[in-house]
């Protein structure tokens, strides 16, 4: 049955229609009376205080919700933790009414909606939380948890009042034109809201460039196109320009679409929107065809990269077993997280010998890369190697004295290790050991970015743009929407740009693609002793459920 506010029930000094959302109370027709585990804040502003029946949960931020400070005030705003019995953690995302006192809320109109009204329990419980993880011991607290994303009963903004805006930044990804239409399909549809702009050319577009009108008409087909319809840069982050457009146009809602870099200035953004005291709900999707922003179990694009990235090992074992001593290279993109190298290998079969930036390789010696790829020769007459981008880049740099440079995003220039290493491996076999090979090298780094997203990936950008205008519609801001254990979530900037995820070389998924393959670890004594000293580290990613096996999605 459909949950639908009882006023006559709700305590007399939240029977109106300005219910701040950290009330957490309603009273739903399907239960007498039901609390929620939040302090009230009251509507004028005060501090929060207790009302009669609610659960021991605090929330341990607590701060003057005084207009004129929170509209002047530059601090950095601290993380909205919310902890329960058992050692239950919440990591909230924030509100407009954190620093705006007396928002006006509205009925969510999908609860009129023909194709919405037939759901059972369609809108989220406000008690809903996701761990972030799910393999625990019996004894073990129950842990980091995050809000669950969906529709909310009551909303923050009256639809015809609402100017969206959607920018796309930094590299190209499959599905960015599947989630550029979901989001306004989603807001036409979902929500009856008819103005929706993109912003040309990532970020500076902002202040540089004129809007792009979007419609459902527009954006129609959009998602059997690869690249993004409203262009993309990195760079050009200047976030009081950037406010002040947003400002000047009368844009309400932001929806960010991008990387760690593009999260990072999301959350700046964010706070510089805090800070003028704007109603203004900044909601980011994290795009990166890596897969290495922390936390969700995965990004959208990562299924059709590990897709496509099959087609260009076949070709490489198809020219390898076709010649005497055939040697296929394949460089795949992870600047500095090897996924992609390592699942399309697990899933191509034909791969020798897989190299990704967090396993540490050496060439020549015992053990080395160069005595494997000869033993391989040997064995089999062929063989492949998948190389992720950012692999051997310090034994580049040794043999180059290259200098460091980085992109306008700040990200560190990488030398194409590929193009290096094609020629190391033919040197040693023609001058040191006299032995003819034919190699060929393989780069689809670009055909693989510019190519529509898959059905998989397609489903979950719809779930990742939906979630997205949920939330900003409800109110939330400051969060990026991903999937944490299968489920839908918001997820609090701070978490996502805190680190990058990695492949951990101690996991069980490592160890599997090592049986695969049946390629050495390449580790000499000194990375031994090194990485025992960062064991400890490592286990930690795997309990706080960033990199193990279990935060991908596959077992």
């Amino acid at each position: 049955m459909d949950f639908v506010i009882a006023p006559s029930s709700l305590p007399s000094f939240l029977n109106r229609d300005n219910i701040p959302s950290s009330a957490g109370i309603f009273a739903l027709t399907r239960f007498s009376t039901v609390t929620f585990s939040y302090d009230h804040r009251c509507p004028r502003g005060c501090r929060s205080r207790r009302i009669p029946g609610c659960s021991r949960i605090k929330c341990s931020r607590r701060r003057d919700m005084d207009s004129s400070k929170s509209a002047t005030s530059p601090e950095i705003l601290k993380p909205k933790i919310v902890t329960g019995p058992g050692g239950y953690v919440l990591e909230d995302v924030p509100h407009l009414s954190d620093y705006i006192p007396d928002l006006i809320c509205h009925p969510n109109p999908l609860q009129d909606h023909p194709a919405y009204s037939v759901v059972k329990q369609y809108f989220v419980h406000v008690d809903d939380t996701v761990p972030q993880k799910v393999v625990v011991h019996k004894d073990s607290p129950r842990g980091i948890h995050f809000r669950r994303a969906g529709a909310r009963q009551r909303v923050y903004f009256d639809s015809d009042e609402v100017h969206a805006c959607i920018v796309t930044c930094g590299g190209l990804c499959p599905g960015l034109n599947t989630v550029i239409r979901e989001i306004v399909c989603g807001l036409y549809h979902m929500y009856g809201v008819k103005k929706v702009e993109g912003i040309d050319g990532g970020y500076r577009g902002f202040y540089a460039k004129n809007t792009v009108h979007l419609d459902p008409k527009v954006v129609n087909d959009i998602h059997k196109r690869g690249g993004t319809i409203l262009g993309t840069s990195r760079g050009g982050h200047d976030t009081s320009k950037i406010v002040d457009s947003i400002q000047d146009r009368g844009i309400n809602q932001v929806y960010i679409i991008g990387g760690d870099g593009t999260q990072r200035g999301a959350s700046v953004i964010f706070e510089e929107i805090r800070r003028r005291g704007l109603k203004v709900s900044v909601a980011g999707i994290p795009k990166t065809i890596d897969n290495d922003i922390p936390v969700i179990d995965k990004s959208f694009g990562f299924d059709t990269a590990v897709e496509e990235a099959q087609r260009a090992i076949n070709a490489a074992h198809v020219e390898a077993e076709s010649i005497d001593n055939g040697i296929g290279l394949v460089k795949l993109m992870g600047r500095y997280s090897g996924f992609i190298a390592m699942y399309a290998t697990l899933a191509s079969r034909d791969v020798d010998c897989c190299l990704i930036p967090e396993s540490p390789f050496y060439l020549e010696g015992p053990g080395g890369l160069f005595e494997y790829i000869e033993s391989r020769l040997k064995e089999n007459g062929h063989m492949v190697i998948v190389i992720a981008e950012g692999a051997g880049q310090e034994l580049l740099s040794e043999s180059m004295q290259s200098i460091a440079q980085k992109d306008a995003s700040g990200n560190k220039l990488l030398k194409d290790v590929g193009l290096w290493i094609s020629q190391r491996i033919k040197d040693y076999f023609s001058k040191q050991r006299k032995m003819p090979i034919n190699l060929k090298y393989i780069d689809p780094t670009y055909m693989i970015r510019a190519i529509p997203s898959n059905a998989s990936d397609n489903v979950y950008c719809t779930l990742l743009a939906q979630s997205a205008v949920h939330g900003a519609m409800a109110g939330y801001t400051g969060f990026t929407s991903g999937l944490v254990n299968g489920r839908q979530t918001y997820i609090p900037f701070n978490r996502i740009i805190e680190k990058q995820n990695k492949v951990v070389i101690t996991d069980r998924m490592w160890a599997r693609l090592l049986s695969s393959t049946n390629q050495p670890s390449f580790w000499n004594p000194k990375v031994s002793i090194e990485d025992k000293g960062n064991e400890e580290e490592a286990t930690e990613l795997l309990d706080n459920g960033i990199c193990g096996e279990e935060s991908h999605g596959f077992n």
